[in-house]
């Protein structure tokens, strides 16, 4: 707080607001000092509405709250960008964003899961299970990705698709653990199929065995 700077707006702050599973860019709002307070105390962004002159909650009239993860100021100390988890839409329109854009990202919610399976290294192994996981080492975690590989094959073959959709998140989650005991994530994987695809360089073998239908993807 005190190295902030609210000179620049007469006692205003800029504070752009961002999901913290998707990196979206949500809102723009401004804070003066005591709504950073109520922020930072609350858990929940709290604004100053240059229109109505007084202090407003995102969500205390539509129920929309953005649950606040993290607050980081910039270089200058006059911006600031909130991190949060929007329950809800956050335009009043009722779009995901204020500037009309569709909230949603996999690969986001990825790297979110991958922190927090991150923090629970540190975590008691009796009362977490991915403590648990990450204390058995990699061979048995590995062992425990193959059992997870194999249901969803099962549950693939009898057709039922809400057990399908089950195993396969718990095959995600668990090939996660593995990534993370080998100080691997997932964008390493990402990049790995870019490599073999989209940034390829095919040989002409290769080009050819593409137009018979031989490449590793098959048909």
């Amino acid at each position: 707080m005190t190295t902030l700077n609210f000179d620049k707006l007469n006692g205003l702050i800029p504070a752009i607001i961002q999901d913290a599973v998707t990196n979206r860019v949500l809102m723009l709002g401004f804070m003066n000092r005591e709504s950073l307070e109520i922020t930072r105390k609350t858990g929940f962004a709290t604004f100053y509405s240059r229109s109505r002159r007084q202090l407003w909650t995102k969500g205390e009239t539509s129920g929309n709250y953005l649950k606040v993860t993290e607050i980081i100021t910039d270089c200058d100390g006059d911006t600031l960008l909130v991190k949060v988890i929007p329950h809800g839409p956050v335009c009043h329109t009722g779009s995901d964003t204020c500037f009309n854009k569709s909230n949603s990202s996999t690969l986001g919610f990825i790297e979110y899961l991958e922190s927090v399976i991150e923090s629970r290294r540190t975590a008691r192994t009796e009362s977490c299970y991915t403590a648990q996981l990450l204390s058995l080492g990699p061979k048995r975690i590995a062992k425990k990705v193959g059992e997870e590989a194999v249901e969803v094959a099962l549950e693939a073959e009898s057709g039922d698709m809400e057990n399908l959709l089950n195993e396969t998140a718990d095959l995600i989650y668990h090939t996660l653990v593995l990534l993370a005991s080998r100080n691997l994530n997932f964008a390493q994987v990402v990049n790995t199929l870019k490599t073999r695809h989209a940034d390829a360089k095919f040989s002409s073998s290769e080009v050819e065995n593409f137009k018979r239908g031989e490449n590793q993807w098959g048909k």
